[in-house]
């Protein structure tokens, strides 16, 4: 597929799906352990279009697409998540070669779990470099944005990503797991307002988060799965 994300975008739809425009490249991921951490592995192909509806409500039967059922089941979408910026949000970690900001908006990703430690104690140990390296990567590979690393100086460290969104399988956990969204794509609320634009989050699908639109874990203590 040519792409052209020159305009991307979500529309969250009131009690309905995320509309999403602007050519954005969509793929399947399995959170796949490795060592004492976590890797992302390409799942099965999906379907490239310039506009495509996913999912919110967590019972369509062409998941991760819209089909409608959300009409069927009356679905409920409100949402609930501040609007507030992750700056506000967050609390911070000081170490000594690093700072890591956490605003504790987790999916249960796994992905600040490295072989030397998780991110909090690679953060107190960031004097020494390959610990602190360690640190940032953990942060940096937190699909929901929850973690973000800092120099000392403030500055914020973050991949660079071309914007794309995945539906992400979660075998270990048994469970389908939410829409890790790249690249600050801007997500446009139900009520036309906007959400902080950010480099790195999670959206809910199972349906039941109650922090929606974003994912927050629930997908595991349902056992949400999308294979129906």
């Amino acid at each position: 597929m040519e792409t052209n994300s020159k305009n991307p975008k979500i529309k969250i739809l009131k009690d309905g799906p995320y509309f999403v425009s602007g050519s954005v490249s969509l793929s399947e991921k399995l959170i796949v352990s490795r060592g004492h951490g976590y890797i992302l592995e390409e799942g099965r192909e999906l379907p490239q279009s310039a506009e495509y509806a996913l999912c919110r409500c967590g019972h369509s039967k062409n998941p991760p697409f819209c089909d409608g059922t959300h009409v069927k089941i009356g679905f409920k979408g409100n949402e609930t998540a501040s609007k507030s910026g992750f700056d506000d949000r967050a609390g911070i970690l000081h170490g000594p070669g690093l700072d890591l900001l956490d605003d504790r908006r987790c999916a249960f990703a796994r992905f600040c779990h490295r072989e030397q430690g998780n991110v909090w104690e690679l953060t107190e140990h960031s004097g020494n470099p390959k610990l602190k390296d360690e640190a940032i990567r953990a942060a940096s590979e937190c699909p929901a944005g929850r973690l973000v690393a800092a120099e000392k100086d403030g500055k914020k460290i973050e991949p660079a990503y071309e914007p794309a969104i995945e539906i992400v399988q979660d075998p270990e956990e048994g469970v389908s797991a939410g829409i890790f969204v790249k690249g600050n794509i801007p997500i446009e609320s139900s009520d036309g307002t906007a959400y902080e634009v950010r480099n790195r989050a999670a959206l809910c699908r199972c349906g039941k988060s109650q922090n929606k639109p974003f994912c927050d874990a629930t997908h595991i203590e349902i056992k949400y799965t999308d294979k129906k």
